[in-house]
This record gives structure tokens, sequence and C-alpha cells, in this order.
């Protein structure tokens, strides 16, 4: 889907293999942008621990760059952002 000039998928499905196992619906990711950037959308009292491990998680399995956690659930959107990058990542995101 092309928003605004970039590609946007959204609730994208990324496959986890374990021991030549595959679970092709294994984790589905909020918004992918471009390929390299992920967003994470929640609408929480607060952001926890695992929605952090969730959001980590989907960049190391999809080797995606950056990702950002957001909670609309706040007063003030910027209070509710988590910028999180995935230095392990090569320069070309998996199609996953």
């Amino acid at each position: 889907m092309k928003n605004s000039g970039l590609y946007v998928e959204r609730e994208k499905l990324l496959p986890i293999t374990y021991k030549d196992i595959t679970i092709n619906h294994g984790y589905r990711i909020d918004l992918v942008v471009e390929n390299k950037l992920v967003l994470e959308l929640k609408t929480v009292e607060e952001l926890t621990d695992s929605h952090q491990a969730q959001l980590l998680t989907y960049l190391k399995l999809g080797n995606y760059p950056i990702g950002l956690l957001i909670n609309f659930h706040s007063k003030i959107l910027k209070n509710g952002l988590k910028r999180y990058v995935n230095s392990s990542a090569s320069s070309h995101p998996s199609d996953g």
C-alpha cells in the first residue's frame, strides 16, 4: 500500500522458524514503512517490558533497523514514543 509516497505494510506477518519448523503466522507487525521502520501501536495505561520485548523481537527476526513503540493513551503523544535501534540489522532487511 502506498501512503504519501511511502510503501506501508499493515499487519505484516512475520513467520517463526525453529528447528526446521516454520509457523507462518507467528507474529503480526502493526506497520512496516519502506521495509525499514517498524511501528508498534498501543493504547495502554503505560508501556511495559513485554511491549519493548515484542518490538525488539520484530526488529531482530525481521532484520529491521529501527522501530517505534507508540502509546496513544498518553496525554502528550511525545511522552508515549519510544525509539529502538537494531544495531545488528544488515543494510538489506528481509522480505520476511
